[in-house]
């Protein structure tokens, strides 16, 4: 299992704060390793809401089909995308705070089946991923 967390403040409202997060079509915006990313339907965001990531990690594609399955608003919102090979949780609460929002992302990608034996060195990978993945997150939360 590899995990990654971080904390972002930002100056956006909580509320504000809360809907970029939960529409996980953003991740495209903030985080490099994602090449697209749309939300599935036209309903409004919210518990078992969908969206199709393409990711790219080490020069490969990876396809991701992430759904909303706690769904919290304004505070807290987790993603779950599961292939035969891996599942991924990501989790981001947010909170009030003076002059703004304080954010916290945090990720577990976990390789399924014999790949599991690979899982320490997909964490190596993972941070650095997050990362660049947080970096993004204090530009796009901060206008």
């Amino acid at each position: 299992m590899a995990r990654y967390r971080a904390s972002v403040n930002s100056t956006l409202s909580l509320e504000e704060a809360f809907a970029y997060m939960a529409n996980f079509a953003n991740a495209a915006q903030w985080d490099p390793s994602v090449v697209s990313a749309t939300k599935v339907g036209t309903d409004p965001v919210g518990g078992g809401t969908a969206f199709d990531l393409v990711t790219e990690f080490r020069g490969r594609r990876v396809a991701l089909h992430y759904e909303i399955t706690t769904y919290e608003a304004p505070r807290k919102v987790v993603l779950t995308a599961r292939t035969p090979r891996l599942l991924s949780r990501d989790t981001i609460t947010v909170e009030s705070r003076e002059g703004g929002t304080a954010m916290t992302y945090d990720a577990y990608l976990g390789l399924l089946g014999v790949a599991r034996v690979l899982d320490p060195v997909l964490g190596i990978f993972f941070k650095q991923l997050g990362d660049a993945a947080r970096d993004g997150l204090v530009r796009a939360l901060n206008p």
